[in-house]
């Protein structure tokens, strides 16, 4: 069995979750959903990034505690992924004393490139990242739309800059692979323009005391990105105490990050700095994803254009919004998020699509008493079916191997349109000599697409096979089907 260890990034927790967030929940949960399906050891892991000067200022706005903050909105985020059915592995908080141990411990490992220097730049609290003048527009974050602030302090700084070569070619020769290609080469332009040391720490001043210390000087603590971007060797046990991060990590050649475009740079480029500085083993694959827009516009907290995920849970259902989620909008590309748009996404695929041929099927099924009813193994591979099965199949595999989730579903929906046309064109639901052989491969063809569904409609695919039960015999297969209740009933 292979390892396969696959990680979200971490939400800072300065606010409750959008549907943003759900996006990278369901790409990853069906990744790990799907190696798990072929029978690989998965590892899935998430988690929510704490100790950020962003939820220290919003607790100071709320006359908050930053711990009661970080804590409400933690529960969130995890309730979030209850209710999207995302099965993960392990939920770390940068919070709890495994990370800091972890933290401390990597700052230790890269000491060796760490100095300290009086600095002077423009922070964008948003990002939690320096800006140069030249990087704004019209002198704003371009995500944040705000003025980043003139911050001067002595700080200590981490020597990114000794492993520009490096990075330069692991990441050309995709030993680091980043997908989509446009950020692989966005990683290596950043590269040629020429990688500037990075500052890793801020005053406890300026961090009003929250966040991580930093070995030896506590009067600084540990920049948040230096901080976050561990909590993925940190939850297997980094900092002590576990040894599933030999297992999982260093004698593991397939470590997965999905991260969305905004903090590309930070995974593609500061954490290997880092663990290259550490001598600790890198990921092996980043998938940067876009983001789901509102009108054109990144949603964001900050922007107060965010679409609650909760609220779209209650009038949808998970499966609906994991189905257009993954579907709509574009693995690589920004994608807009509409009630009006998931309604007719909805409607066309899901209610008319597959609800409709699984009903229509199952009910002639039960009607002509499907119960253990044979079809030979030679019957089904010599049908037209068995191509088409086959075909998809392999067409999954491939795009869900370069993150294409839209094009593997499209797959999908192309084998279910080829059942709707076998009904029309062969008048199933009427009487005739083979109309049980005909309803047999049907039926065997539905097993399959919800095998296929597995993974990215998991609450479906089992609701579908409550209706279905194939048992393999020596030359046959025995097939019994009953009428289910609606998969996608009509909204209101």
């Amino acid at each position: 069995m292979s390892k396969y260890y696959i990680s979200t990034s971490i939400p800072y927790v300065n606010g409750a979750p959008h549907i943003g967030h759900t996006l990278e929940f369901v790409q990853t949960d069906v990744l790990a959903r799907y190696h798990r399906q072929k029978g690989n050891n998965v590892f899935f892991l998430s988690g929510t990034d704490e100790n950020s000067l962003k939820n220290v200022r919003k607790a100071l706005e709320k006359d908050m505690d930053v711990k009661d903050l970080v804590d409400q909105n933690s529960k969130k985020f995890l309730q979030l992924q209850e209710k999207y059915n995302i099965k993960l592995d392990d939920f770390i908080r940068t919070t709890e004393e495994r990370h800091i141990k972890g933290v401390q411990k990597l700052w230790e490992a890269c000491k060796k490139d760490i100095y300290k220097k009086k600095y002077k730049g423009l922070y964008c609290v948003g990002c939690e990242r320096f800006y140069k003048e030249s990087e704004l527009v019209d002198g704003l974050c371009p995500d944040h739309k705000k003025a980043p602030e003139l911050v001067e302090e002595e700080n200590y700084f981490f020597k990114l800059s000794n492993y520009s070569d490096q990075l330069k070619g692991l990441i050309e020769k995709d030993k680091i692979r980043i997908v989509p290609e446009t950020r692989k080469n966005e990683a290596l332009s950043i590269i040629e323009q020429g990688l500037e040391d990075i500052c890793i720490s801020r005053s406890k001043e300026r961090a009003h005391g929250w966040g991580i210390p930093v070995p030896g000087d506590d009067s600084q603590v540990i920049w948040v990105w230096f901080d976050a971007l561990s909590n993925y060797i940190n939850a297997l046990g980094y900092g002590g105490g576990k040894d599933r991060f030999k297992e999982w990590w260093e004698e593991n050649n397939n470590k997965t990050h999905i991260v969305g475009k905004g903090i590309s740079r930070f995974h593609a480029l500061y954490w290997p700095g880092m663990l290259l500085s550490a001598g600790i083993s890198l990921p092996e694959t980043i998938f940067v994803h876009g983001y789901i827009t509102s009108k054109g516009e990144k949603m964001s907290k900050s922007l107060g254009n965010v679409v609650d995920p909760f609220d779209v849970y209650e009038r949808y259902g998970s499966e609906g919004i994991r189905y257009f989620l993954l579907r709509e909008i574009p693995p690589f590309k920004d994608g807009d998020f509409t009630d009006q748009k998931f309604e007719d996404r909805y409607d066309s695929d899901l209610a008319k699509g597959l609800g409709n041929l699984v009903a229509r099927v199952l009910s002639i099924a039960d009607k002509i008493k499907i119960k253990d009813s044979l079809i030979s193994k030679k019957e089904i591979d010599s049908s037209e079916f068995k191509s088409e099965i086959k075909k998809t199949k392999e067409e999954v595999d491939s795009y869900l191997n370069d993150f294409e989730f839209n094009k593997a579903l499209k797959s999908v929906w192309e084998l279910i349109s080829f059942c709707d046309q076998f009904i029309e064109k062969e008048r199933v639901w009427e009487e005739s000599e083979n109309q049980e052989k005909k309803i047999l491969l049907l039926i065997y063809t539905i097993h399959q697409i919800s095998r296929l569904l597995k993974s990215f409609l998991p609450e479906t695919a089992e609701k579908i096979l409550s209706g279905i039960k194939i048992k393999e015999e020596k030359e046959d297969l025995k097939i019994s089907a009953q009428k289910i209740k609606p998969l996608f009933p009509k909204l209101n």
